[in-house]
């Protein structure tokens, strides 16, 4: 069976709004070391491996939004698609504990194939979805409730956001009318990273965009990631009307 670096699903949607998942599956392609990075099984099931749950939001939200949603189709540890192509973090050897086997002796040759195998596709797949007339870029991912050897994370969600606050600034305010949630303002992670999806297709090209985190405990089931949908695209559509982008 032929690998597909990528899924779109709704891509004739007319919502404005493009949701992209960086991180949605564990997918190792047949081509990289014979399918495995090395790992067990419990391990490629972890955070490290993909965005816990991020990928059922995120295809939820965009039927909410009626807005076409891509998704990639390989695990992170195979190569970021959320990082700069000169990021050092982009082929991952160590990550939350863990030694990726696969990875630790990998040189310049097989991060550049693997690049063309699923990093590079899936950007060329991603641009024209953005720059659709008018494109507002949601990027849905998912963090873990605690880091080995770190403090555990009160944040439900998290709003990140680097060079344009247009959008998660708006969307912070409102969420923090919520009296059951405790929201993290470019929490747990910095949205400032050179290079990564958002900048690339969102920040370089002046495009209205937002990037949420949601705990992954909250999104592991069907029935977290569908109540999580549901009850933020309504605040969603809210926020970028009264933005008026």
């Amino acid at each position: 069976m032929t690998f597909v670096p990528y899924h779109i699903d709704g891509a004739d949607r007319p919502g404005r709004w493009l949701v992209t998942c960086d991180h949605a599956a564990n997918t190792v392609p047949p081509d990289v070391n014979g399918g495995t990075l090395g790992l067990d099984t419990a391990d490629m099931a972890r955070h490290i491996a993909y965005d816990i749950g991020a990928a059922g939001v995120a295809r939820a939200l965009a039927a909410h939004l009626d807005s076409p949603v891509i998704l990639s189709n390989f695990s992170r540890l195979v190569i970021d698609p959320n990082r700069g192509e000169d990021d050092p973090t982009l082929l991952m050897r160590l990550y939350d504990g863990t030694i990726i086997p696969a990875n630790a002796c990998a040189d310049t040759a097989e991060r550049e194939r693997r690049l063309d195998l699923c990093y590079r596709p899936y950007h060329a797949a991603l641009a024209p979805l953005a720059a659709r007339d008018g494109a507002v870029i949601l990027s849905i991912h998912s963090f873990t409730p605690q880091l080995v050897g770190r403090p555990a994370r009160p944040w439900q969600i998290g709003v990140l956001y680097a060079g344009d606050a247009r959008l998660a600034r708006p969307l912070i305010t409102r969420l923090q009318t919520e009296p059951d949630l405790t929201v993290g303002d470019n929490e747990p992670y910095s949205g400032h990273l050179p290079g990564d999806a958002v900048d690339r297709h969102a920040l370089q090209k002046g495009r209205p965009n937002v990037l949420i985190e949601l705990r992954n405990d909250l999104i592991a089931d069907a029935s977290g990631q569908h109540a999580w949908a549901a009850r933020l695209a309504p605040i969603l559509e809210t926020v970028l009307s009264e933005a008026q982008l």
